[in-house]
């Protein structure tokens, strides 16, 4: 017998019907002699509409409220799938965040998961109930007040539940039936992965892979929360494997390259002829801190005079023009000539944990896209990956160049 946490995303659990597959799928696990704990999102697009009202109602709005809002649409669903398993015969309660508890802190609609206390949801295993839990809140214990995580957050409410719970993994069910090589609407001949190490699956949901969202993988990788991702869409009684995403010593042959991201979420700002100076680079990059503006690539080239630079970074399309401002406004401080910007470019990366132990990796790429005709605006590499910024005409060309480059075809 194991304890499992189960996940289901909002296309999963989107109407009647398919939660009532839902619940074959729990079905399946509970005969097989499993404690189960199911985490269930919002049903697809109610989030949405939720977040619609609050703003319709109140353009500048009080975001403990918010979170009382948003957080209701987990709370339906989590009754909805209960009610649908007892009427199949099976024991099962719902749970809230706050009744778990859940605990966070008080960063309303962006909180961090601070604890669980486990207690009642074992003692229902213990009457050999099912928990259905609502995902994507938790509970601010020194206020009482409920709090939400973010979007995506239902996924970590899994990987820090199945954490609380010492669950023997967590099956997180999605619309697609594991982690691929790439983004298989670009290359046909992209292939699911059996297994992915927590380090790979980080990089990748960070660089533009959306199957998981990336603090969930940070937990599970802390936690060593073996996590599995599925369709919910398979058939009930005959599921597909999926992908696990575990710890790199479970992976016995490693392959170079893993897999092939890209994002287009990306905007490049170039500042010409900056004063080649101490002090500069936290001239420029202290305020886009403080604003909360993260900053990715950034490449740095000294003038031949010596006297001056060139600066190039990227940050996220959505603060692209906010970042400008905040520049424009430091100009005397950083004394740069000219701000140059561009919002269509893309960042294709590869990743892959035997980067460790090869070299050349990144230069080979370098010179297949180069064949290609495609040039690279920006380089940034690590241990287990590398990225090039692009420009964004050339995001399908670039992803099935390397695809194909590192092997990743081939059955």
């Amino acid at each position: 017998m194991a304890r499992l946490v189960m996940k289901f995303g909002g296309t999963s659990v989107a109407n009647i019907e398919r939660i009532r597959n839902v619940a074959r799928h729990v079905e399946r696990e509970v005969k097989a002699g499993h404690e189960v704990a199911v985490v269930v999102s919002a049903m697809s697009g109610k989030t949405n509409e939720l977040v619609a009202w609050v703003r319709e109602a109140a353009n500048l709005y009080d975001p403990v409220e918010y979170d009382a809002v948003v957080a209701s649409g987990e709370q339906v669903t989590s009754g909805l799938l209960a009610i649908v398993l007892q009427s199949m015969g099976l024991p099962a309660r719902s749970w809230q965040g706050w009744q778990i508890p859940l605990l966070t802190n008080d960063a309303h609609g962006s909180a961090r998961i601070t604890g669980m206390r486990p207690e009642g949801v074992l003692a229902g295993f213990g009457r050999g109930e099912v928990a259905v839990i609502a995902g994507f809140q938790g509970i601010h214990e020194p206020s009482g007040r409920l709090t939400t995580l973010g979007r995506g957050g239902s996924d970590t409410s899994a990987v820090a539940i199945a954490a609380g719970l010492s669950a023997d993994r967590c099956d997180i069910y999605t619309d697609v039936d594991g982690v691929y090589t790439t983004d298989p609407r670009i290359v046909t001949k992209a292939r699911r992965l059996d297994r992915v190490a927590f380090e790979e699956m980080l990089e990748m949901a960070s660089l533009g892979a959306k199957v998981l969202q990336v603090r969930s993988v940070e937990l599970a990788m802390v936690h060593k929360v073996r996590t599995y991702v599925r369709s919910s869409f398979d058939d009930p009684a005959n599921p597909q494997a999926g992908t696990l995403i575990c710890d790199e010593e479970e992976i016995v042959e490693q392959q170079i390259v893993t897999g092939i991201a890209y994002s287009k979420d990306e905007a490049q700002i170039t500042l010409r002829r900056v004063a080649d100076k101490p002090g500069v680079a936290a001239a420029i990059f202290g305020p886009l801190a403080d604003a909360n503006i993260n900053v990715d690539m950034i490449i740095q080239v000294v003038s031949d005079d010596t006297t001056t630079t060139d600066i190039t970074f990227t940050v996220p399309t959505a603060d692209f023009d906010r970042a400008k401002v905040l520049l424009e406004s430091a100009h005397d401080m950083i004394g740069y000539q000219s701000l140059q910007g561009a919002t269509d470019v893309v960042k294709v990366s590869a990743i892959g944990i035997g980067m460790r132990s090869h070299a050349g990796v990144a230069a080979k790429a370098f010179r297949a896209l180069a064949d290609k005709g495609i040039n690279i605006r920006a380089i940034t590499t690590s241990e287990i990956k590398f990225s090039v910024l692009i420009d964004a005409a050339y995001t399908e060309l670039a992803v099935r160049t390397l695809h194909s480059l590192y092997g990743l075809d081939k059955a």
